[in-house]
């Protein structure tokens, strides 16, 4: 395998967040359950209607190029895709060709061809027996497609960019991008040679989960590295993903562009983006927010979080926006931050994963979670004592203080208390005094575990070690 290069290159396919379809005023509801509701004459192709271009789709493909530092089109104009499946009525799929909205730039390191707009297609449903059911309420759907330079060389490199592209969009609100329910596909091209030229190029179509796009990849790799070794000839084609039998299997020649007869859209007008004032580079940057990799590089540069837990605040927004509105009165105690970030994604998330539906209902205040870091960073309690308060917290809500007094959670730090405590262990466990002085690190965390007990978890544990060091120097 190590004689072999890989090149992969990415086509990916996500339906943008609209009201309404791209060319036509049908709803767009990916959630729909009934088939063929959301459809007008428009978007069934009937004879005599005419297409209305959606500037909030255009907008978001603008938004998305502007991320990857592309470059956007001054002019642009939609072609017609002439194929016959039964998933367009019309015959053509409107899509752009020569004149994308987008060229160039870059997303997680990978440099970008091309990004462009298009109409979604309807749904085939194949069912038992010999006939198929098409439900249509895809069918118009704004679909934006990116195509990457072919500069990938492994599977685990192509993930880590799907994920990095559904993140920006979301972070855009762009759209959803969940692979499961089909808002975004992903297609792999790959090829493998024993030199630096491309090698025979096999696309993989219709991915849809991270985990068939690294299974999918490392599938063909293998197969094509099999091929070539046998001294065959690896077969130019498109093929699909079983995910079952974790294998791919051919399913046609490969299109060349004039296999779908491109031509620009007589009914669409053509655009020019400099003319439009909300398509300006200044208005959609005010639009556009913190971005990922933005993010990611604020919160190392400004908290010093780790790594796993700056990841999970960027991954979801929803516990990034929490752990901000949390730390907002810490000004930039970091010690207070990363205590309150490391409850979150240790702590925290482990209570909401165990009961999801108390969280939705009910989450934590972040007065009361700050409140809580607080006390720790304070030595007001243990750590014991706070991980005790926030599961109260979690079930029952209330005051952390409060909470902490009626439960004798106050970590004790007054030395004549803990004092009176340690003489009485000493005196209870001689063994374990004598091992201790005899040079037994080990017996003195006993003695502290012990002292723990007596004090129910509220003494200092340095406290603690400090006065048992101090009576037996």
């Amino acid at each position: 395998m190590k004689d072999y290069t890989v090149t992969i290159g990415l086509e990916i396919h996500a339906e943008l967040k609209t009201a309404t379809k791209m060319f036509c005023d049908s709803k767009n509801d990916s959630d729909e359950k009934k088939p063929n509701v959301n459809i007008c004459p428009v978007c069934m192709g009937h004879p005599g209607t005419l297409p209305v271009i959606n500037k909030e789709a255009v907008k978001h493909v603008l938004k998305v190029g502007m991320a990857a530092g592309g470059t956007l089109a001054d002019f642009t104009e939609f072609d017609r895709k002439n194929y016959f499946y039964p998933d367009i009525p019309k015959g053509y799929q409107i899509s752009q060709y020569k004149y994308p909205l987008v060229s160039g730039g870059k997303i997680n390191g990978v440099e970008l061809t091309r990004v462009h707009l298009e109409e979604d297609t309807g749904t085939s449903l194949h069912e038992e027996g010999d006939y198929s059911l098409v439900n249509y309420n895809r069918a118009g759907v704004p679909l934006m497609e990116l195509v990457t330079e072919p500069v990938i060389h492994s599977a685990k490199e192509a993930v880590n960019f799907a994920k990095e592209l559904q993140l920006l969009l979301r972070y855009l609100r762009a759209g959803e991008a969940n692979l499961e329910k089909g808002e975004m596909r992903v297609e792999a091209n790959i090829s493998v040679s024993k030199d630096e030229k491309f090698g025979t190029k096999v696309e993989v179509k219709n991915l849809n989960s991270f985990r068939a796009v690294e299974r999918a990849i490392e599938y063909e790799v293998k197969r094509h590295v099999e091929v070539l070794e046998k001294g065959e000839k690896v077969v130019q084609e498109t093929r699909g993903w079983n995910e079952t039998k974790e294998q791919t299997f051919s399913q046609r020649k490969k299109e060349d562009s004039h296999d779908y007869r491109y031509f620009p859209d007589p009914d669409l007008p053509k655009l020019y983006i400099s003319e439009i004032p909300e398509f300006h580079k200044d208005n959609l940057k005010k639009e556009i927010g913190e971005l990922p990799w933005e993010k990611r590089e604020r919160y190392k540069k400004e908290f010093e979080l780790k790594d796993e837990d700056i990841e999970i605040f960027v991954s979801s927004p929803e516990w990034g926006h929490y752990f901000e509105a949390l730390i907002h009165d810490f000004k930039s105690d970091k010690k207070l931050i990363k205590l309150a970030s490391n409850y979150i994604t240790s702590d925290m998330l482990g209570l909401v994963k165990k009961n999801p539906e108390i969280w939705e209902k009910k989450p934590i205040e972040h007065k009361a979670f700050a409140t809580l870091v607080k006390m720790l960073g304070e030595n007001k309690l243990s750590s014991r004592g706070a991980k005790d308060i926030l599961g109260i917290l979690f079930t029952e809500g209330g005051n952390p203080e409060k909470i902490a007094e009626e439960k004798g959670l106050l970590q004790k730090n007054d030395e004549g208390e803990l004092k009176k405590i340690i003489e009485q262990i000493i005196a209870d466990n001689p063994k374990v005094i004598a091992d201790y002085k005899a040079g037994k690190e080990a017996s003195l965390q006993f003695l502290i575990g012990q002292a723990m007990k007596a004090t129910k978890g509220a003494a200092n544990p340095e406290m603690l070690k400090k006065l048992f060091k101090a009576v037996h120097k």
